[in-house]
Protein backbone atom coordinates (compact mmCIF):
# COMPACT_ATOMS: atom_id res chain seq x y z
CA UNK A 1 0.00 0.00 0.00
CA UNK A 2 1.37 3.50 -0.67
CA UNK A 3 2.63 5.71 2.02
CA UNK A 4 0.33 8.98 2.69
CA UNK A 5 2.64 11.31 1.16
CA UNK A 6 2.40 9.09 -1.83
CA UNK A 7 -1.40 9.06 -2.00
CA UNK A 8 -1.60 12.84 -1.43
CA UNK A 9 -2.74 14.71 -3.96
CA UNK A 10 -1.02 17.88 -5.13
CA UNK A 11 -2.10 20.35 -7.93
CA UNK A 12 -0.84 23.12 -9.18
CA UNK A 13 -2.03 26.15 -10.75
CA UNK A 14 -1.18 27.03 -14.25
CA UNK A 15 1.20 29.20 -14.92
CA UNK A 16 2.96 28.45 -18.52
CA UNK A 17 2.81 24.96 -20.49
CA UNK A 18 6.22 24.58 -19.87
CA UNK A 19 5.73 25.02 -15.96
CA UNK A 20 3.16 23.24 -16.00
CA UNK A 21 4.74 20.28 -18.03
CA UNK A 22 8.23 20.56 -15.73
CA UNK A 23 5.73 20.20 -13.04
CA UNK A 24 3.71 17.31 -14.30
CA UNK A 25 6.96 15.28 -15.06
CA UNK A 26 8.12 15.85 -11.26
CA UNK A 27 4.97 14.25 -9.82
CA UNK A 28 2.23 16.78 -9.64
CA UNK A 29 -1.09 15.48 -10.14
CA UNK A 30 -2.78 18.05 -12.20
CA UNK A 31 -3.17 21.52 -12.65
CA UNK A 32 -5.56 23.98 -11.59
CA UNK A 33 -7.34 26.68 -14.29
CA UNK A 34 -8.38 29.70 -12.23
CA UNK A 35 -11.44 31.69 -13.84
CA UNK A 36 -12.93 33.27 -10.80
CA UNK A 37 -12.91 36.75 -11.33
CA UNK A 38 -16.11 38.11 -9.95
CA UNK A 39 -16.19 40.47 -7.45
CA UNK A 40 -12.55 38.97 -6.33
CA UNK A 41 -10.51 42.05 -6.42
CA UNK A 42 -12.76 43.59 -4.31
CA UNK A 43 -13.39 41.31 -2.02
CA UNK A 44 -9.86 40.40 -1.11
CA UNK A 45 -8.48 44.57 -1.71
CA UNK A 46 -5.66 44.70 1.13
CA UNK A 47 -4.64 40.86 1.35
CA UNK A 48 -1.91 39.27 -0.23
CA UNK A 49 -4.15 36.51 -1.89
CA UNK A 50 -3.49 35.14 -5.31
CA UNK A 51 -5.42 36.05 -7.75
CA UNK A 52 -5.04 34.68 -11.58
CA UNK A 53 -5.79 35.75 -14.57
CA UNK A 54 -6.68 32.97 -16.71
CA UNK A 55 -8.69 31.91 -19.67
CA UNK A 56 -11.04 29.42 -21.58
CA UNK A 57 -7.93 29.59 -23.95
CA UNK A 58 -5.88 28.48 -20.91
CA UNK A 59 -8.11 25.37 -20.19
CA UNK A 60 -8.26 24.55 -23.84
CA UNK A 61 -4.07 24.71 -24.55
CA UNK A 62 -3.83 22.97 -21.25
CA UNK A 63 -6.19 20.15 -22.27
CA UNK A 64 -4.48 20.08 -25.83
CA UNK A 65 -0.96 20.40 -25.68
CA UNK A 66 -0.32 17.92 -22.09
CA UNK A 67 -3.96 16.17 -21.95
CA UNK A 68 -3.19 16.77 -17.76
CA UNK A 69 -6.34 16.20 -14.87
CA UNK A 70 -7.34 19.90 -14.32
CA UNK A 71 -9.48 21.12 -11.97
CA UNK A 72 -11.10 24.51 -13.70
CA UNK A 73 -12.27 26.83 -10.64
CA UNK A 74 -15.30 28.87 -11.98
CA UNK A 75 -16.95 31.62 -10.79
CA UNK A 76 -19.43 31.54 -7.32
CA UNK A 77 -23.32 30.69 -7.93
CA UNK A 78 -24.85 33.40 -10.10
CA UNK A 79 -26.47 34.44 -13.56
CA UNK A 80 -23.76 32.77 -15.44
CA UNK A 81 -23.20 29.77 -13.61
CA UNK A 82 -25.10 27.38 -16.23
CA UNK A 83 -22.97 28.98 -19.19
CA UNK A 84 -20.01 28.60 -17.24
CA UNK A 85 -20.42 25.53 -16.45
CA UNK A 86 -20.94 24.25 -19.83
CA UNK A 87 -18.30 25.92 -21.42
CA UNK A 88 -15.88 24.27 -19.36
CA UNK A 89 -17.05 20.98 -19.51
CA UNK A 90 -16.97 21.48 -23.62
CA UNK A 91 -13.60 22.22 -22.99
CA UNK A 92 -12.52 19.17 -21.34
CA UNK A 93 -12.28 20.28 -17.99
CA UNK A 94 -11.97 17.05 -15.30
CA UNK A 95 -13.60 18.59 -12.21
CA UNK A 96 -15.10 21.90 -11.30
CA UNK A 97 -14.28 23.83 -8.39
CA UNK A 98 -17.12 26.14 -6.76
CA UNK A 99 -16.23 28.72 -4.45
CA UNK A 100 -18.00 30.49 -1.74
CA UNK A 101 -20.49 28.06 -1.13
CA UNK A 102 -22.95 29.46 1.12
CA UNK A 103 -25.86 27.06 1.31
CA UNK A 104 -26.87 23.61 0.70
CA UNK A 105 -29.37 25.13 -2.38
CA UNK A 106 -26.49 26.65 -4.48
CA UNK A 107 -24.36 22.99 -4.26
CA UNK A 108 -27.23 21.25 -5.59
CA UNK A 109 -27.73 23.49 -8.06
CA UNK A 110 -24.34 22.83 -9.31
CA UNK A 111 -24.25 19.18 -9.23
CA UNK A 112 -27.50 19.42 -10.86
CA UNK A 113 -26.13 21.35 -13.44
CA UNK A 114 -23.17 19.22 -14.15
CA UNK A 115 -25.24 16.26 -14.85
CA UNK A 116 -22.48 14.01 -13.43
CA UNK A 117 -20.15 15.07 -16.49
CA UNK A 118 -17.31 15.85 -14.99
CA UNK A 119 -16.34 16.15 -10.80
CA UNK A 120 -17.83 18.43 -8.37
CA UNK A 121 -15.59 20.32 -5.82
CA UNK A 122 -16.87 23.35 -3.70
CA UNK A 123 -14.82 25.52 -1.30
CA UNK A 124 -15.67 26.34 2.14
CA UNK A 125 -15.06 29.84 2.42
CA UNK A 126 -17.69 31.72 4.32
CA UNK A 127 -19.08 30.98 7.66
CA UNK A 128 -22.27 29.82 5.94
CA UNK A 129 -20.39 27.64 3.95
CA UNK A 130 -18.96 25.49 7.50
CA UNK A 131 -21.87 25.25 9.80
CA UNK A 132 -23.64 23.04 6.68
CA UNK A 133 -19.75 20.58 5.66
CA UNK A 134 -21.80 17.71 6.75
CA UNK A 135 -25.12 18.12 4.69
CA UNK A 136 -22.66 19.40 1.63
CA UNK A 137 -21.01 16.04 1.72
CA UNK A 138 -24.39 13.67 1.51
CA UNK A 139 -24.32 15.61 -2.55
CA UNK A 140 -22.09 13.27 -5.08
CA UNK A 141 -19.32 15.76 -4.77
CA UNK A 142 -15.53 14.58 -5.33
CA UNK A 143 -13.59 16.99 -2.92
CA UNK A 144 -14.10 19.86 -0.41
CA UNK A 145 -11.47 22.54 0.13
CA UNK A 146 -11.50 24.88 3.05
CA UNK A 147 -10.58 28.34 1.53
CA UNK A 148 -9.05 29.96 4.42
CA UNK A 149 -8.43 33.76 2.81
CA UNK A 150 -12.23 34.55 1.68
CA UNK A 151 -12.86 32.50 4.85
CA UNK A 152 -10.77 35.14 7.39
CA UNK A 153 -12.50 37.51 5.82
CA UNK A 154 -16.19 36.30 5.93
CA UNK A 155 -15.51 35.74 9.66
CA UNK A 156 -13.43 39.06 10.40
CA UNK A 157 -10.44 37.01 12.18
CA UNK A 158 -7.24 38.10 12.73
CA UNK A 159 -5.62 35.85 10.85
CA UNK A 160 -5.86 33.34 7.86
CA UNK A 161 -4.82 30.58 10.18
CA UNK A 162 -7.40 30.98 13.23
CA UNK A 163 -8.98 28.19 11.89
CA UNK A 164 -6.27 25.54 12.38
CA UNK A 165 -6.54 26.52 16.06
CA UNK A 166 -10.03 26.95 17.30
CA UNK A 167 -11.08 24.05 16.28
CA UNK A 168 -13.36 24.55 13.27
CA UNK A 169 -11.24 23.06 10.71
CA UNK A 170 -10.81 19.92 12.66
CA UNK A 171 -14.39 19.59 13.41
CA UNK A 172 -14.80 20.40 9.28
CA UNK A 173 -12.47 17.21 8.57
CA UNK A 174 -14.76 15.14 11.06
CA UNK A 175 -17.86 16.62 9.55
CA UNK A 176 -16.78 15.47 5.70
CA UNK A 177 -16.12 12.27 6.38
CA UNK A 178 -14.65 10.25 3.69
CA UNK A 179 -15.35 13.05 1.12
CA UNK A 180 -12.07 14.30 -0.05
CA UNK A 181 -10.58 17.03 2.00
CA UNK A 182 -7.92 19.55 1.92
CA UNK A 183 -7.06 22.81 3.15
CA UNK A 184 -4.58 25.84 2.70
CA UNK A 185 -1.54 25.42 0.45
CA UNK A 186 2.15 24.54 -0.25
CA UNK A 187 5.54 25.08 -0.71
CA UNK A 188 9.03 23.50 -0.07
CA UNK A 189 9.65 22.05 3.21
CA UNK A 190 11.58 24.27 5.53
CA UNK A 191 10.17 27.67 3.94
CA UNK A 192 6.84 29.31 3.99
CA UNK A 193 6.20 32.66 5.39
CA UNK A 194 4.44 33.90 7.70
CA UNK A 195 3.54 30.39 9.13
CA UNK A 196 6.79 27.86 8.45
CA UNK A 197 5.23 25.26 5.75
CA UNK A 198 5.89 22.06 8.10
CA UNK A 199 3.35 23.63 10.59
CA UNK A 200 0.32 23.04 7.62
CA UNK A 201 2.39 19.90 6.72
CA UNK A 202 1.84 18.89 9.80
CA UNK A 203 -1.91 19.22 10.27
CA UNK A 204 -2.73 17.67 6.85
CA UNK A 205 -1.03 14.73 8.40
CA UNK A 206 -3.04 14.67 11.41
CA UNK A 207 -6.42 15.38 9.70
CA UNK A 208 -6.12 12.64 7.08
CA UNK A 209 -6.02 15.21 4.34
CA UNK A 210 -6.20 13.77 0.98
CA UNK A 211 -4.90 16.64 -1.42
CA UNK A 212 -3.54 20.47 -1.18
CA UNK A 213 -2.58 22.84 -4.28
CA UNK A 214 1.11 24.18 -4.48
CA UNK A 215 0.90 27.90 -3.78
CA UNK A 216 2.21 30.46 -5.33
CA UNK A 217 5.13 30.79 -3.67
CA UNK A 218 6.29 27.55 -5.10
CA UNK A 219 7.14 29.13 -8.09
CA UNK A 220 9.37 31.27 -6.74
CA UNK A 221 11.04 28.80 -4.17
CA UNK A 222 11.26 26.43 -6.57
CA UNK A 223 13.56 28.43 -8.93
CA UNK A 224 16.61 26.79 -10.19
CA UNK A 225 15.56 23.50 -8.10
CA UNK A 226 14.59 20.33 -9.34
CA UNK A 227 10.86 19.81 -9.63
CA UNK A 228 10.93 16.09 -9.11
CA UNK A 229 13.63 16.23 -6.44
CA UNK A 230 11.46 19.39 -4.47
CA UNK A 231 8.02 17.44 -4.77
CA UNK A 232 9.88 13.95 -3.99
CA UNK A 233 10.47 16.23 -0.71
CA UNK A 234 7.00 17.42 -0.11
CA UNK A 235 5.76 13.89 -0.24
CA UNK A 236 8.34 12.73 2.07
CA UNK A 237 7.55 15.47 4.70
CA UNK A 238 4.04 14.42 4.92
CA UNK A 239 5.11 10.55 5.34
CA UNK A 240 7.10 11.72 8.02
CA UNK A 241 4.46 13.81 9.79
CA UNK A 242 1.72 10.90 9.35
CA UNK A 243 4.49 8.81 11.03
CA UNK A 244 4.80 10.76 14.38
CA UNK A 245 3.96 9.42 17.98
CA UNK A 246 1.15 11.01 19.58
CA UNK A 247 3.13 13.00 21.50
CA UNK A 248 4.85 14.64 19.17
CA UNK A 249 1.86 15.46 17.37
CA UNK A 250 0.70 16.74 20.57
CA UNK A 251 4.24 19.11 21.16
CA UNK A 252 3.25 19.95 17.44
CA UNK A 253 0.17 21.17 18.13
CA UNK A 254 1.01 23.34 20.68
CA UNK A 255 3.95 24.98 18.64
CA UNK A 256 1.29 25.68 16.11
CA UNK A 257 -1.04 27.44 18.64
CA UNK A 258 1.71 29.32 19.95
CA UNK A 259 3.22 30.61 16.70
CA UNK A 260 -0.82 31.46 14.84
CA UNK A 261 -1.08 33.39 18.31
CA UNK A 262 2.00 35.16 17.17
CA UNK A 263 0.91 35.87 14.37
CA UNK A 264 -2.58 37.29 14.93
CA UNK A 265 -0.76 39.38 17.37
CA UNK A 266 1.11 40.85 14.83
Amino acid sequence: MADFGERFELYLFHRTIACDQASLKGGVDGLVIDLETRGKAERQSGFDTEINTHTIEDLRRVKAELGAYVICRINPSGPSLAREIEDVIHERADEILVPLIRSVDEAEEVVDLVKGRCKVALMVETAEATRIVEQLCRLPIHRLYVGLNDLRISRGSSSIFTPLVDGLLENSRLDAGDTNFGFAGLTLPGLGRPLPVHHLINEMARLRCTFSFLRRSFYRDIAGRSPKTEIVRIRRSLHQASQRPAEIVAEDLARLAHAVSRLAQG
